[in-house]
């Protein structure tokens, strides 16, 4: 059995729709597939139509937090989507991308590029907005070539001439709202240095206690020596340990199941689950 937990759509930052996402996990020979939008399940309803026979999904989220200035991603998974905390909680979120867009995307055209809300919102399509739609637009205006290129100092890299930084959730409380609402919950990609700054042992420690799920290990972004470091983390603090791709479709190299949750982890989160209801 082959299985990623963690994927986007256009519902967010990636580049194809739900649908396409789907079949795109089936053809690269995955039984299972976690999509993991930031921040909203806009996603959830299409993939679900679209579900390919022999795949299944596993409805989820990447709830942004942020502790110390630093940014932490936790993916929740299987939660109940009407609980009202979470979904005010979400509200909030949403509408501080909103606000952060339209004043990055002021700081940028200051900076003589001739970009504007109305094209990041286009390139959005309805999804979540999100720092990579509003590289592309930049992309688009030909101020850089690459979208990893809009993420510097020089534009929209966090501390950057053109960052804004935005409301988001203390990860220990956005923990306890997923198990709240029935969920469970695994911390993103704690150790992708290339990234910025990684999160600290005693932070996932103090999310452990707070109930914690699990940790992914197995991740594009984490090297073999990170791995080990946060297997040996996992089990000290016995926790779940899963791989996934972190697919973003063209944006990362179309790289669905490139990265993988072994079964018996997965059947550890699926209990994990169970035991919050």
């Amino acid at each position: 059995m082959r299985i990623d937990l963690h994927s986007h759509s256009t519902a967010s930052d990636g580049t194809e729709r739900p649908a396409e996402v789907v079949r795109r996990a089936r053809a690269a020979g995955l039984d299972v597939l976690a999509l993991t939008d930031h921040d909203g399940v806009g996603g959830h309803r299409e993939a679900i139509e679209a579900l390919p026979e022999g795949l299944t999904l596993v409805p989820g989220m990447e709830l942004s937090c942020r502790r110390d200035g630093m940014s932490v991603h936790l993916l929740a998974y299987l939660f109940d989507e009407g609980n009202a905390e979470l979904a005010a909680e979400l509200e909030l979120i949403r509408a501080a991308r909103d606000d952060r867009a339209a004043a990055m995307v002021a700081r940028i055209a200051e900076l003589g590029v001739p970009i504007t809300l109305d094209m990041v919102t286009a390139i959005a399509g309805g999804g979540v907005i999100g720092r990579p739609h509003i590289a592309r637009a930049v992309v688009a205006a030909g101020a850089v070539p690459t979208v990893e290129d809009a993420f510097t100092p020089e534009w929209i890299g966090t501390g950057g001439r053109a960052h804004v930084s935005r409301y988001a959730l203390d990860p220990v409380r956005a923990v306890l709202l997923t198990r709240a609402a029935g969920g469970t919950a695994v911390l993103a990609h704690p150790r992708a240095a290339r990234r910025g700054r990684t999160v600290p042992d005693a932070w996932i420690a103090e999310m452990a206690a707070a109930g914690l799920a699990g940790v992914e290990a197995d991740h594009p972004d984490h090297t073999s020596e990170a791995r080990a470091e946060i297997r040996a983390l996992a089990a000290d603090l016995d926790l779940i340990v899963t791989g996934s791709s972190d697919d973003h479709g063209s944006l990362t190299g179309h790289r669905l199941g490139c990265e993988t949750t072994s079964p018996d982890q997965y059947e550890r989160l699926l209990a994990s689950r169970s035991a919050t209801l």
